[in-house]
């Protein structure tokens, strides 16, 4: 799949920067940080919406203080690497709220996910039902002691 690759100046960069850090920002000050007239700011702003480069703006909740203290990082290798299986798998997972990151790779893991749970139990219960939606040849869990670095947005 080809990815289209889109344009940005110097402008479109640092409006990129200045959402990433806070998305509520307003157009009046935006357009002030950069030296544009207010309506320059929202075409170019809506234009990377239209492009897709924006993709929607969220508010980050420190998950630890909604009760989910524990990440884990679940490697998964199958023995099936049929596209049915995949969308089977991929259904399952979208199912669990737990799973906030899924991937798929190459090498020796198939499948990455990053789950945030409450606690170990939590995870077990979250386990079961990933091993119950298909067949998998192996699963390794991995929980994270401590967070060094955590970053949402993309170096621009």
């Amino acid at each position: 799949m080809e990815q289209k690759f889109e344009k940005l100046d110097e402008n479109d960069r640092r409006i990129l920067r200045l959402l990433q850090q806070d998305a509520t920002i307003s157009l009046e000050v935006l357009a002030g940080e950069l030296s544009l007239s207010t309506n320059a700011c929202w075409r170019r702003v809506k234009r990377m919406q239209q492009a897709g480069i924006i993709a929607k703006r969220v508010v980050l909740v420190r998950p630890e203080k909604v009760g989910l203290g524990m990440i884990v990082f679940v490697a998964v290798r199958t023995n099936d690497h049929s596209e049915a299986w995949l969308r089977r798998f991929a259904d399952a997972t979208r199912t669990l709220p737990e799973v906030v990151e899924f991937y798929r790779l190459a090498g020796d893991t198939d499948y990455m996910l990053k789950l945030l749970v409450r606690d170990v139990a939590d995870y077990d219960r979250v386990y079961k039902k990933l091993i119950d939606a298909v067949p998998i040849a192996d699963v390794s869990a991995s929980f994270a002691m401590e967070t060094l670095k955590y970053e949402t947005a993309v170096p621009v």
